[in-house]
């Protein structure tokens, strides 16, 4: 998708200008798909899915797979949290849970045919770990009957550190996992206090060295910020104690306080919220001390030590993005398990139902739950290419886009290039004779730049202006 291996220091590099981020940041996906999930349709069924399921092998092409799980339960609840959860201390629902997760497994594996390597899983939540220790190795263990898992591929889970000791690290890394993400958010008592997740520093320290006891490949921590009480003092001390634990990766994510949507998040004060100034100052920081600390930036929220593999893959020109973020493994097709969780396959995105009882009726009758998706148009496509590499490695060549998709890339882009133009004035970007490469400067708004490719996005900006008019 670019030309060339990039030197060290400019691929990382990356420039903090405030009042830039003040003017021109504004609120947008985060595109772990183009287009975003809100454009899913409701026309897109089960029998569309399985249908480009069923092509996968046609033309002697096979894509290795990328399994996810969605594992919704949860003991307590994070006032801060936008995911599709159920809070319960039931262990006997998970238990239902599984069973049915595998029930559709095996629905999915039966498609496929002999086609099931698989190269890349995911158990994300909810918290995953809610799971007791048998019901984590019942589901290990049929994930193996119906899926082919490579001898070195890459699986993760995502922990909250509360709920694991060293036997459950110890059994995760037994049944296969050797990846982990660890939901930190900040040491800070105060704030934990005001979202409703209180979590010592020892718990985590605990969890991050029982994963390097039983051989995890790489750790990663995440934070967030813009949490109520959150100011640059208070989060620096968190900073420091991370960096000190030396996680090989860190995620560092911007709270978005959307009370509307998100019940949970009316639990939270308003008042207690950093104002836009400190919430920037906080993000000025965590860059200054990780890069200083010796992380690369990547893209987005994420920070990696330069010999992980996500910089690895960066440098090579291999980086990818999905639906769990960053990834080294480019071109899988994303089978998704689980209630809410999204798929993709060939040209295709989809959704599964999003309640459990939804989930439980439509697998009783012998049916995927798959409740929305979308066929990506050629157009679609394109600009996925074009967002991905933007997102990935901060540049697109136009010569092989226009290769792949047959296109004259200044004709087809020509109201794109003048919306850049702007931000090339404001030394966001260059825009080259064959090339586009976005400037250390203009690398913390990637979405920005990337809203520009989007049309579904122009398309509403156009109806709504239109609408004003009249």
């Amino acid at each position: 998708m670019h030309a060339g291996k990039h030197s060290q220091d400019d691929y990382t590099a990356i420039e903090v200008d405030l009042d830039l981020i003040r003017r021109l940041d504004k609120s947008g996906p985060r595109y772990t798909s183009y287009p975003t999930a809100d454009r899913f349709i409701e026309a897109f069924s089960a029998d569309t899915y399985t249908h480009w399921l069923t092509q996968r092998n046609i033309g002697g092409i096979t894509r290795p797979l990328s399994l996810y799980f969605h594992l919704p339960f949860c003991n307590t609840i994070c006032y801060y949290c936008a995911c599709n959860k159920i809070i319960t201390k039931d262990r006997g629902r998970s238990g239902k849970y599984v069973k049915y997760l595998i029930r559709e497994m095996e629905m999915q594996s039966a498609l496929l045919g002999n086609d099931r390597r698989v190269e890349q899983l995911h158990w994300g939540g909810g918290t995953p770990t809610f799971l007791p220790d048998d019901q984590m190795r019942e589901l290990m263990d049929a994930t193996r009957q119906h899926f082919d898992l490579a001898p070195d591929g890459e699986y993760s889970i995502e922990i909250d550190p509360r709920k694991v000791g060293t036997e459950t690290v110890e059994l995760l890394g037994e049944i296969g996992f050797n990846r982990m993400s660890l939901g930190v958010q900040d040491f800070d008592e105060n704030v934990q206090r005001a979202v409703n997740r209180i979590q010592s520093e020892e718990e985590t320290l605990n969890v991050l060295r029982a994963a390097r006891a039983n051989n995890f490949k790489s750790i990663s921590v995440d934070l967030i910020y813009g949490l109520p009480h959150q100011n640059i003092i208070s989060f620096n001390r968190t900073l420091e104690r991370v960096i000190s634990a030396d996680p090989d990766r860190i995620s560092i994510y911007n709270y978005a306080h959307l009370p509307g949507l998100f019940k949970p998040q009316r639990r939270i004060n308003e008042v207690d919220l950093p104002d836009a100034q400190t919430r920037l100052d906080i993000l000025k920081l965590a860059i200054k001390k990780l890069t200083g600390a010796g992380y690369l930036y990547i893209g987005m929220d994420h920070f990696a030590k330069p010999d992980d593999e996500l910089a690895i893959a960066q440098r090579q020109g291999r980086l990818h993005r999905n639906f769990q973020g960053y990834s080294t493994h480019a071109d899988c097709d994303l089978i998704a398990l689980g209630i809410s969780s999204i798929g993709k396959v060939g040209p295709t995105y989809s959704q599964n139902v999003k309640t459990l009882d939804e989930y439980y009726d439509t697998i009783d009758s012998h049916k995927l739950p798959i409740m929305r998706g979308l066929e990506l148009t050629a157009d679609d496509l394109l600009r996925r290419a074009i967002i991905q590499a933007l997102m990935c490695h901060f540049e697109i060549s136009y010569e092989s886009l226009e290769i792949a998709y047959l296109i004259d890339f200044k004709n087809y882009f020509k109201e794109e290039i003048n919306q850049l133009r702007e931000y090339e004035k404001e030394g966001l970007l260059t825009l080259g004779e064959q090339s586009m490469t976005v400037l250390p400067k203009g690398r913390l708004l990637i979405r920005t730049i990337c809203m520009t490719f989007d049309k579904y996005l122009r398309q509403e900006q156009e109806r709504q202006r239109y609408s004003k008019v009249i």
